[in-house]
């Protein structure tokens, strides 16, 4: 998978969203997160890879190296985590929903808050726009304060412009302990 490269420039983006734009709805560049420690997680987290880029409306630009990360929440074994970019032809509610069919399919359970999962997928950033609703806050309220989120994200979308803080993704890492996050 390619790297892409992201202006500072909200209106280069749309206006390459705007040559890219389907007959209905249009192109948008979205960042996931992806975590598993239960069962087989690198064979879970490539496979899920693989299901994301098969599901209509949905490109597989970029994926990150994969990550072992010290799990937050109640004790469990460490996660491997990683960041992947999709192009969509999806609204953000639509990609939320495919994201939670697909961890169904791999078995998710949601027993307790930050427990232990086959599979987690977390939708990041949907183009630079700002959400708060019932079901999906964008971007994710969480993701500026995790290194097992910001470093592979920053592999892939260093230049990537977070819209709250107005930080490229590579400046939010640089604020983080990282100190337990380690490549693959």
């Amino acid at each position: 998978m390619k790297s892409l490269e992201f202006t500072d420039s909200k209106q280069e983006r749309k206006a390459l969203a705007q040559e890219t734009q389907g007959a209905s709805v249009q192109r948008v560049l979205s960042a996931i997160a992806l975590g598993s420690n239960l069962g087989d997680s690198l064979t879970i987290l490539n496979n899920a890879l693989n299901v994301l880029a098969d599901t209509a409306g949905i490109t597989l630009e970029a994926q990150s190296s994969w990550y072992q990360t010290a799990p937050v929440g109640p004790p469990q074994p460490d996660y491997l985590n990683g960041c992947a970019l999709l192009d969509v032809q999806l609204t953000p509610q639509e990609l939320l929903e495919t994201l939670l069919r697909i961890e169904a399919q791999f078995g998710r359970v949601r027993r307790e808050r930050n427990g232990p999962r086959t599979l987690d997928l977390d939708l990041l950033l949907f183009d630079d726009l700002i959400l708060n609703s019932p079901t999906l806050q964008l971007p994710h309220p969480r993701m500026r304060e995790r290194a097992f989120v910001l470093v592979p994200l920053a592999e892939i979308a260093p230049n990537w412009v977070e819209p709250i803080s107005g930080k490229a993704i590579a400046q939010l890492v640089q604020n983080l302990d990282c100190s337990g996050v380690y490549r693959l």
